[in-house]
């Protein structure tokens, strides 16, 4: 009742369209009001007693390795939300060497992982995820510390819907960064490499509101166009454009050196718009991107065909990005984009995000 009053409101300020309302219709309304604004303070409420019982304090660290309990790597298993596990021996080298797991635990429910982080220790700073979960050293390897100078943030997966809400994530990053310099002090490079679930649908959004519009041009450059129009046979103009959705809605266009060359300069601009300008409140659309720019990390680096996957590429044409956490500018960071939503983020993504600007006049 009360969400269906929600969009009711919503949409009568929308439209701000006059209409009378019959006196029992009124104490019904006054009602559902009341009962609206209940549930209102009682989400608030709970929210902050869930905050306190799973504060930071109360939380316990705990590495998740081959020997953990069987129960345990199996929630591990299914709870992976970002880069689904496949079998037992993908989780065994997902806790084996050159990579950890993490997950915060709570003594009122034992043996219930609440967040998990994936990390792999690499020499550089990962620019595609196929090196990461699907090409492995062997599984009795013995870890080189001259080899591991990175750690990078692969998959975070918040394992209780009813925790929503409450900041744990970024609590576990922050703890994990701790346990790795201990474990490796001379380690100085800490990074995500995320994925940008909504890239996509908004993409689709936006081709189809160019088309309407008539601006189709200026979403890829002369160049850019005739090289779609060659592969296609579409004619110039929305044709053209028409082929492009066609082309990217099925991932045709993955199977084509020719269209990788040639959709990679406007997919990057594009896709960098999406994560740097798209926002909600003020804040990054993206929810990937809200967190990590909330913990202070930099929005560093977009990777292209970073994740050749069918989901990968169904989500985001492929195209990943690195969230570097600069340990001694993270506090500054993330005061800039909570207070003043500023966004940090480097050379590249503005270079990016400047070309996006320039082709649509922004």
């Amino acid at each position: 009742i009360c969400m269906n009053f929600s969009r009711f409101v919503k949409r009568y300020e929308k439209k701000k369209t006059a209409f009378i309302i019959c006196a029992p219709c009124v104490s019904i309304i006054s009602v559902i009001i009341y009962i609206y604004i209940y549930i209102y303070d009682l989400n608030s409420t709970l929210k902050s007693l869930l905050s306190e019982w799973f504060s930071v304090g109360l939380l316990r660290l705990e590495r998740i390795t081959w020997q953990s309990p069987c129960e345990i790597l199996q929630k591990i298993s299914q709870y992976e939300a970002v880069h689904p596990v496949r079998n037992w021996t993908d989780i065994k080298r997902r806790v084996g060497p050159y990579r950890r797991c993490y997950a915060f635990t709570h003594a009122s429910m034992p043996g219930e992982p609440l967040v998990v982080l994936h990390v792999a220790l690499t020499e550089d700073i990962a620019n595609n995820i196929q090196g990461i979960v699907r090409e492995f050293s062997t599984l009795d390897t013995d870890e080189d510390v001259n080899k591991i100078n990175a750690a990078i943030f692969y998959s975070i997966s918040s394992t209780q819907a009813g925790l929503q809400g409450v900041e744990l994530g970024n609590y576990l990053i922050k703890r994990v960064v701790r346990e790795l310099q201990s474990e490796f002090p001379h380690m100085a490079q800490f990074s995500s490499l995320s994925p940008i679930p909504g890239f996509f649908l908004w993409l689709q959004g936006a081709l189809g509101q160019h088309k309407k519009e008539g601006r189709a041009i200026e979403l890829l450059s002369e160049q850019e166009w005739r090289e779609v129009e060659d592969v296609t046979g579409a004619a110039p103009g929305a044709p053209a454009l028409e082929a492009l959705r066609r082309l990217i809605s099925t991932s045709e266009w993955i199977r084509s050196d020719r269209l990788i060359r040639a959709l990679e300069p406007a997919l990057m601009r594009l896709c960098a718009w999406y994560l740097y300008g798209e926002k909600r409140r003020g804040y990054a659309l993206n929810p990937v991107a809200n967190f990590h720019l909330q913990n202070g990390a930099t929005m560093w680096r977009l990777n292209w065909q970073a994740d050749t996957s069918p989901r990968g590429i169904a989500n985001s044409c492929g195209i990943m990005v690195n969230y570097r956490y600069f340990l001694d500018e993270t506090s500054t960071n993330s005061a800039a984009y909570l207070q003043n939503k500023v966004i940090k983020a480097s050379e590249q993504v503005m270079g990016l995000v400047s070309q996006f600007q320039k082709n649509s006049k922004l």
